[in-house]
């Protein structure tokens, strides 16, 4: 399977794509838009301040392609800062996101240690495909300041506790997300990856 992982200057487009590779597939790191126009599954990776990214991927052309890839009906995955720029809009720096997912990224709570490093439990709240075979309270690792907050409950397929309990994956139709990092998460990570390959294969 080929898959586009976006390269805007925001991720660990290595690791990404060789756990990609790991599973299976195909990797495309690039930040041609022509090739995020026809591609079969995507990736948005991510790490750093969301509205830098915003203005790095406005710069690059990517943001029109991102929103019609999305809109279009094909698989797309985001992870960590990934999932936050789904939001319509970021408390940090008060920017407007790509508005694929109606709700707001916000600031994790005072009286935690910012950011939000190492592994913690992911609990699953329903089944879902790029989930499976994985077990409800499963740990990945985490490296974020932010999470997203989708406005619709049913649109949260995970959370996770830091002092508060926020959404740690989002899935709405062909949108998979997650504030942890596959690529960083061993087995159960590669795991999320290969099931998201099949996902996106099995259309």
């Amino acid at each position: 399977m080929s898959v586009v992982v976006v390269d805007y200057g925001a991720g660990n487009l290595r690791s990404v794509a060789k756990a990609l590779e790991a599973v299976g597939g195909s990797p495309i790191v690039t930040s041609d838009p022509a090739e995020v126009a026809k591609a079969q599954a995507l990736v948005l990776p991510g790490v750093g301040a969301g509205n830098a990214a915003m203005r790095t991927l406005e710069r690059l052309g990517l943001v029109e392609p991102l929103v019609r890839y999305a809109k279009s009906g094909r698989p797309f995955f985001g992870v960590c800062l990934g999932m936050q720029l789904l939001m319509e809009r970021s408390e940090e720096g008060e920017s407007r996101c790509l508005g694929l997912v109606r709700g707001t990224t916000k600031r994790l709570p005072p009286g935690v240690k910012i950011p939000h490093i190492g592994w913690n439990q992911v609990k699953l709240l329903r089944e879902h495909p790029v989930f499976s075979g994985i077990p409800s309270g499963a740990n990945f690792y985490f490296v974020h300041g932010y999470y997203a907050e989708p406005e619709e409950a049913s649109l949260t397929l995970a959370t996770t506790d830091y002092g508060i309990s926020f959404c740690s994956v989002i899935a709405q139709g062909n949108l998979i997300a997650t504030q942890f990092h596959p690529e960083k998460s061993g087995n159960v990570g590669l795991r999320v990856y290969k099931n998201f390959l099949r996902f996106a294969a099995e259309g």
